[in-house]
């Protein structure tokens, strides 16, 4: 009897292109993706950044036990970053789970099921370095127009707030063949848009020594017929370089779109952070990507309340906000994460004076992202018709999509001539209203395309690739394109 799986991911989009990579994995060992939550196996991808990570797991982890005793044969695994850090604790805390996995390992998730159902007890295992990259693994895409495609991972910085590079380890860079390859097989699948990811995307090429591979792999990127959207995530300041500004502005398929974090304006708080930037380096970077790419709409990370921030400290972050005029930010109330050094530094700040202070910066961040979105009103914007990030609403039957920004378009489908609208299909319509958090577009559409995408969408087909590693070293699209392959589960 075939077994159903389900995967419950948190944390960041690495951890989700992670469930990907596990989803392609499960379905090339012969399992099927549960249709409820009545899955034979239940697999936490989890992440140790997030507050009170460990709490959320167990807690879950408690809610299961009663589930898995009443299903016999069912079977729990726990994989990510919380895998790697807590290891045997997993199971020492809650014995009811059969596989603990860590960062470095996904691929052996497969063969840990199997083995723990065959001697009847727990396996854990958990490597200390990456031994094959990510992206050899098979994957079930969630999306059908949209792609994540890993460059790098690991980290190299060593921020004193962030656990990640002793859970990820250093980076390893992915050859710019594979990574094209890749992309090719996806566009030859039907995908409009990637997105490319690294902990510190824009540090690509420091493991083979070629400082200008990230602007070079935009660019090529930008030589593969059919890819209409690049997007990348999450570039660091200090290796902001102004090739890979002039390659945004140079290569038409790169979107007018940068998510850069800052989290703090004081230049005292960010060398607490061991951030290998100041604030005028930040907001230099800012002013250039605006003089190349006007329209670009530039998104960031905040930490309020750090150890040690005063209120100078936190004016200088309002100020920093104020002058980028973020399209949105991502903000966060500093919490300790164990295993840190900024768990341990003193100056720990009361909480209410966190909350006072981030109130603050909320209030001046939705009124720079409303005063934005309010200068587009009357543009006329294209938009890939997205799901997930938007309902019909029954009285103004709008659907929703991304514009090339990134900025959420909701839009009323009124005036399409080539009949149902699909998600991964393309429309362009006049921005009439610029909310808050997104724009609203309620007049006829002026145009709507039909897409490969659409099509797969209707017929329930996601792309499901297997690794591409051609390993080849230089620059440039392959040759002729390559097919998604189909293989075996793939192993660490």
């Amino acid at each position: 009897m075939t077994r159903s799986y389900q995967i419950r991911t948190y944390g960041c989009q690495m951890n989700v292109h992670d469930s990907e990579r596990l989803a392609g994995l499960m379905e090339d060992a012969g399992y099927v993706r549960a249709a409820d939550d009545n899955a034979d196996i239940v697999v936490f991808n989890t992440c140790a950044v997030r507050e009170n990570a460990d709490n959320r797991l167990y807690g879950n982890l408690g809610h299961l036990r009663p589930v898995k005793d009443a299903h016999p044969g069912m079977q729990i695994a726990v994989g990510g970053c919380l895998a790697q850090k807590d290891r045997g604790e997993i199971v020492k805390r809650a014995p009811w789970v059969d596989v603990v996995f860590g960062t470095h390992n996904i691929g052996s998730l497969p063969v840990l099921l199997e083995r723990a159902r065959h001697n009847a007890e727990a396996q854990v295992e958990i490597l200390e370095s990456l031994e094959t990259f990510p992206s050899t693994l098979p994957a079930r895409r969630d999306s059908a127009h949209s792609a994540w495609v890993s460059i790098s991972v690991g980290c190299n910085n060593t921020c004193t707030f962030c656990i990640v590079p002793a859970l990820r380890g250093k980076e390893k860079d992915r050859r710019p063949g594979d990574i094209l390859a890749e992309v090719q097989a996806l566009v030859a699948e039907g995908v409009l848009e990637v997105t490319l990811l690294g902990q510190n995307v824009n540090s690509y090429g420091a493991e083979f020594g070629q400082r200008t591979a990230f602007s070079e792999l935009l660019r090529a990127c930008g030589e593969i017929e059919g890819l209409e959207r690049v997007r990348f995530t999450s570039p660091h300041p200090r290796d902001f370089t102004d090739d890979v500004i002039a390659a945004m502005a140079e290569t038409p398929n790169v979107c007018p779109q940068l998510h850069m974090p800052l989290q703090s304006g004081s230049d005292r708080v960010l060398k607490a952070m061991r951030r290998s930037y100041r604030s005028d380096r930040y907001l230099s970077i800012v002013d250039k990507v605006r003089a190349a790419i006007p329209d670009a709409a530039i998104t960031t990370d905040i930490i309020v309340g750090f150890p040690g921030e005063t209120e100078e400290d936190f004016q200088g972050t309002l100020d920093v906000v104020a002058a980028s005029r973020f399209s949105s930010a991502f903000t966060f109330q500093y919490s300790k994460r164990p295993g840190t050094p900024a768990a341990t530094m003193d100056g720990q700040l009361p909480k209410q004076v966190v909350q006072e202070r981030y109130e603050r910066l909320i209030a001046l961040q939705e009124q720079i992202s409303w005063d934005l979105n309010r200068e587009q009103e009357g543009r006329v914007v294209e938009v890939v018709v997205s799901e997930g990030e938007g309902r019909k609403d029954t009285a103004t039957r709008r659907l929703s999509g991304r514009a090339r920004d990134g900025r959420l378009v909701h839009f009323n489908p009124a005036g399409a001539a080539d009949g149902e609208i699909r998600p991964g299909d393309v429309v362009t319509t006049a921005i009439t209203y610029g909310a808050p958090h997104n724009l609203i577009a309620d007049g006829d559409l002026l145009s709507h395309r039909r897409t490969r995408a659409g099509d797969n969408w209707a017929e329930g087909k996601r792309p499901k690739t297997s690794g591409v590693t051609l390993g080849l070293p230089s620059f440039g699209a392959p040759a002729t394109p390559q097919p998604a392959a189909v293989g075996g589960c793939g192993s660490r």
